[in-house]
């Protein structure tokens, strides 16, 4: 398995597609890799020489920020807006959805499962 970025890339699926396991990097973004690196973007990763993948792996060092720093990055980010206490900020701190979508029905994947709250009795279950 050639390593590009420090991620094993899958070696028997097309550079284009063996680009996308590095996080921070996706369809768009591995074309123009390629198309910098000058290579056919349909090439397996195992078919390429050492030449081209210190190749790539020097233009995703150089040019994108991925992994690790790019995770640290967006984690600092939230981190910020919650210390300014914007609304953003707080959505995340309460684990609800950010971009303004509907709350009272979905939001499940924010949410969480439901959590029944139970209801008023009726006056035949009382006696």
């Amino acid at each position: 398995m050639p390593r590009i970025a420090g991620v094993d890339v899958p070696d028997n699926k097309p550079i284009t597609v063996a680009l996308r396991y590095i996080h921070g990097i996706g369809a768009t973004t591995a074309a123009g890799i390629c198309k910098t690196a000058d290579i056919d973007g349909q090439t397996r990763a195992r078919d390429l020489s050492e030449e081209q993948l210190s190749k790539i792996a020097g233009i995703v060092d150089s040019d994108y920020v991925v992994e690790g720093e790019l995770r640290r990055r967006v984690r600092q980010n939230i981190q910020r807006l919650g210390q300014i206490q914007c609304y953003r900020g707080l959505r995340h701190r309460r684990g609800l959805p950010v971009h303004g979508q509907r709350t009272k029905t979905n939001a499940r994947t924010r949410k969480g499962p439901r959590k029944t709250v139970a209801g008023k009795r009726s006056v035949k279950e009382m006696r």
